[in-house]
């Protein structure tokens, strides 16, 4: 399984939390980062979106369908992240487009065994995947992209 993690590109400031859109610089972050992304991304993979505004229009970037799921809104658990991506049995590849500080924590537990504050930058994501070597299971970093590095 493969187990994209993108932040969300740079937002606005503002209340409520969840219709704060993305700043101009956020919009280009967005596209840069889709643009890298589009080309590698497994054809069947399935994207998954916080409800809130700045992660839908960051993965709009990706011209591809996406499920809004509630149980990725800002305030998520690391735990409800892998359950809802059904990590580590999902088939194919998963897209998470969240929110820090749950995005570095879920590369945190998934890579150290904890969930720490690694921090994923605004636009950037985290590309793991699940393997078994040996009878081993195994988690390994694929990649790590910032929208600055594009």
């Amino acid at each position: 399984m493969h187990l994209i993690l993108w932040r969300h590109a740079e937002a606005a400031d503002g209340s409520p939390d969840l219709t704060r859109p993305l700043t101009a610089k956020g919009h280009k972050q967005a596209e840069d980062m889709a643009r890298w992304l589009k080309p590698r991304l497994p054809r069947n993979t399935r994207i998954l979106v916080s409800p809130a505004l700045r992660t839908r229009e960051t993965a709009q970037y990706l011209s591809r369908h996406f499920e809004t799921v509630p149980d990725l809104a800002p305030d998520a658990s690391p735990e409800a992240v892998l359950a809802t991506a059904d990590w580590p049995e999902s088939p194919g590849a998963v897209l998470v487009v969240g929110h820090q500080p749950t995005l570095g924590e879920v590369a945190g537990l998934l890579l150290a065994g904890a969930p720490l504050s690694w921090s994923v930058r605004k636009g950037g994501l985290w590309w793991l995947s699940h393997r078994v070597r040996d009878e081993t299971a195994e988690v390994v970093l694929r990649a790590v992209m910032n929208p600055d590095l594009l």
